[in-house]
């Protein structure tokens, strides 16, 4: 059959003129063309799908890079920052008498493990969890809760998902954060040295890390209600702190500055003010070294970031301007401190350098090295005419943690206002590092310098009365309840014997003292007989002049 319709077929076209089959095999090599095309068209689109898949896994191996570089970086910054802790340990003791150092040190601890799970249980979720548009404390994250993703059916953890705006785990920025949370509450503890109860302040840690500190966060870092002034988003904020002056060293000055002054004196400080000098420059010089040191986890690690190279020079320069604003700072009250004693204070020297720190922490990402140096400078008369005011009204803070922290953070945050590097003061940077804040066509903002700065003045204010305020409250309910102070009696003898085994935090041997050290020892702490016996085998003990008295006169 098939063979008759193609002999009939052949039969019709041999019978058919020339131009209708030249036609037809025209349509044949067109046929043919198009079967061609779309073949390619087929390989073209398999060729597509396959370059977007790669192209897909090379974005997600480049945001896990980028992860993971953000990881190394902040977890990095994070344990310089919770160093930090030692250097204030260190200070701290130094600072106070040596019969009360194991009760200093030991509130050091108990600050950062109470603090810890303050801000895990509740503090985290308050500063940055969900605002649902309230604009004042957050919602969710509450113990931990959220931190990531876990599949119902078979249990598998997702712990980040990246996207276009980066691959950080909640995790990561728990961790960072809680470093700057407990260093805060610590402030409050040199403050009220050598007469706070262990127990009130442990109290306190934990009110301060779980709320006091966390709602300050919730309204500046957490996108709450003042980085949003004049209708601007957190990062487009006219309100810069690039690193806490604000958040974190006013908040826990000036949290000291309210626990003192509620709290008093130390018995018998502005009557006999020499047995109240440091007993330990060393550990004071070494708490202030370990200080420095960690706030270059503290300034540079606040970029938050390091995945390309401009976040690694915004990260260079901030530590630049960390360390020039030091520098300047402690010389400042050096010599202002030579001037006015006419004699070396080391312990001035140390308190100066953190005064330049705190000073430059809001604006070391938005000013240059210029403007640092001049941010320590007037940093360092902040802190010595806070000190001398705080000397004049008897207001007694054995580490000078407000004047340092609370002063200096105050004008931390107004440096970072009027210093910015913002041609004039008509253009500003703020968050943007090295470039303006941008308008909605590329362009740079103009004339919003004075409103930037005023915005810094507000949010001195807003902290100052917050943390002021819930400080006072707490403080007032501990005192009136008869549980915020030791006594008279334990605040004389010691803290140390009173309440720590071992009773006191150095054991001396006798005999790495001097004859005349032993005896002063002895007479104080033995009984007059075995005194006497003492000191009678250390004069036998001596050679004898062979030469008669009487000789010597002639």
């Amino acid at each position: 059959m098939r063979v008759s319709l193609c002999l009939a077929f052949a039969t019709f076209a041999a019978a058919q003129p020339a131009p209708l089959l030249q036609q037809v095999e025209e349509l044949q090599k067109e046929l043919s063309q198009q079967r061609q095309l779309i073949q390619e068209l087929k390989e073209t689109r398999r060729l597509q799908e396959s370059m977007a898949d790669k192209i897909t896994k090379l974005q997600e191996t480049d945001l896990g890079l980028g992860g993971a570089l953000d990881s190394a970086w902040l977890c990095l910054c994070g344990a310089l920052v919770m160093f930090m802790h030692a250097g204030f340990a260190m200070l701290e003791t130094g600072c106070c008498r040596a019969k009360n150092a194991s009760n200093v040190l030991m509130k050091n601890l108990v600050n950062v493990c109470c603090g810890t799970l303050g801000w895990w249980s509740i503090g985290w979720a308050l500063a940055y969890g969900e605002q649902n548009g309230n604009g004042f404390i957050g919602t969710d994250g509450f113990f931990g809760f959220g931190f990531y993703t876990r599949d119902k059916a078979s249990g598998v953890i997702t712990p980040v998902e990246c996207t276009a705006d980066g691959c950080q785990s909640t995790m990561l920025s728990w961790f960072f954060q809680w470093a700057f949370c407990t260093a805060g509450a610590t402030i409050v503890s040199g403050a009220v040295a050598e007469r706070v109860k262990s127990p009130t302040y442990a109290a306190f840690a934990f009110l301060m890390t779980s709320f006091i500190y966390p709602m300050v966060v919730a309204s500046t870092w957490g996108g709450g209600w003042l980085a949003s002034l004049f209708g601007v988003g957190y990062m487009d904020s006219w309100l810069v702190d690039f690193a806490g002056s604000g958040v974190v060293h006013l908040t826990g000055g000036i949290s000291g500055l309210v626990g003192t002054t509620i709290l008093g004196a130390r018995t018998g400080r502005f009557t006999n003010p020499e047995e109240f000098e440091c007993h330990n420059l060393p550990l004071v010089v070494l708490g202030t070294f370990a200080l420095w040191f960690g706030w270059y986890g503290f300034n540079p690690g606040s970029t938050l970031t390091m995945k390309s190279g401009s976040d690694g020079a915004l990260a260079a320069q901030v530590a630049m301007n960390t360390t020039l604003a030091a520098a300047t700072g402690g010389i400042t009250v050096f010599l202002l401190r030579y001037v006015i004693m006419h004699k070396y204070d080391v312990g001035a020297l140390c308190n100066g350098i953190l005064a330049g720190l705190v000073s430059i922490t809001a604006g070391c990402g938005n000013m240059e090295s210029g403007s640092a140096v001049a941010t320590g400078l007037i940093g360092g008369f902040v802190y010595q005419a806070a000190s001398m005011l705080l000397q004049a009204l008897k207001i007694d803070d054995p580490v000078d943690a407000s004047p340092v922290h609370g002063f200096c953070g105050a004008w931390g945050i107004i440096a970072a206002g009027l210093f910015d590097w913002g041609r004039g003061i008509d253009h500003y940077h703020g968050w943007s590092g090295f470039g303006c804040m941008e308008k909605d066509d590329g362009g740079c903002q103009t004339g919003i310098g004075g409103t930037a700065i005023g915005v810094q003045f507000i949010m001195v204010l807003a902290i100052v009365a917050w943390a002021g305020t819930l400080s006072g409250i707490g403080f007032f309910l501990l005192k009136i309840t008869g549980v915020l102070r030791y006594g008279t009696h334990v605040e004389e003898v010691g803290i140390d014997s009173h309440h720590h085994s071992p009773p006191k935090a150095y054991a001396l041997e006798p005999k790495s003292l001097s004859p005349s050290k032993v005896y002063s020892t002895m007479t104080s702490e033995t009984q007059p007989s075995t005194a006497h016996k003492f000191c009678g085998r250390i004069a036998r003990m001596r050679p004898r002049d062979p030469t008669p008295h009487f000789s010597r006169a002639t």
